[in-house]
């Protein structure tokens, strides 16, 4: 999964997509969330976009709620990449990673529930959101379940062929997609209340 949030004047622009066993999945336009595969029923499908689209819309207006606080004369963007891999031998590697600006930022170490810092140096803003982010079980333990299990568990049924629409949700792909957003609240809040250096 990837999900792309740029952060300018106060105004966010969301996009990214997602991916099952190299096959696009999902796409993220703005608040928009496309099924592009038909994972989920329909009526299920219109339940998680709705959460999706409520949660990137809360965020936003956070984020405006920051920038007047600190307004900021520069674009901000942000980049997660999350998701696993399996390998020939059976085993399997979840990754987490965040870039701010095109630069590591942070990154979470999965066999743990730890989020650390990737930025260069020693820097006020990462520092803050690393601690932000460790506060919530949601953007530790959960996001570690969720890279660890169910993201393994998708891969491992869809090579199987076991996977049936009608006997599966796919509604972990949605899933990863607002901790993706989820965890961008610590870093905005870091970025936006650390700006200029006081945290």
């Amino acid at each position: 999964m990837l999900q792309w949030t740029r952060v300018s004047n106060g105004s966010l622009e969301f996009s990214g997509n997602a991916s099952l066993d190299g096959q696009l999945s999902h796409i993220l336009e703005g608040l928009n969330v496309t099924q592009v595969l038909a994972l989920e029923p329909l009526d299920a499908w219109a339940l998680w976009r709705e959460d999706v689209t409520t949660y990137l819309h809360h965020f936003s207006q956070l984020v405006k709620l920051f920038s007047k606080e600190r307004p900021i004369n520069y674009t901000q963007s942000l980049c997660c990449r999350l998701g696993c891999q399996l390998f020939p031998n059976g085993t399997a590697r979840s990754f987490y990673e965040v870039t701010l600006n095109g630069t590591a930022f942070l990154s979470f170490h999965v066999p743990n529930a730890t989020w650390e810092r990737r930025w260069p140096g020693r820097d006020a803003v990462a520092a803050y959101a690393q601690r932000e982010l460790m506060k919530y079980p949601p953007t530790t333990q959960v996001l570690q379940y969720f890279l660890n299990t169910t993201c393994v568990n998708i891969l491992r049924a869809q090579i199987a062929g076991t996977e049936k629409q009608s006997s599966r949700s796919h509604a972990p792909l949605v899933l990863g997609l607002i901790l993706g957003t989820f965890a961008l609240l610590g870093m905005a809040v870091g970025i936006f209340l650390c700006t200029g250096g006081s945290c």
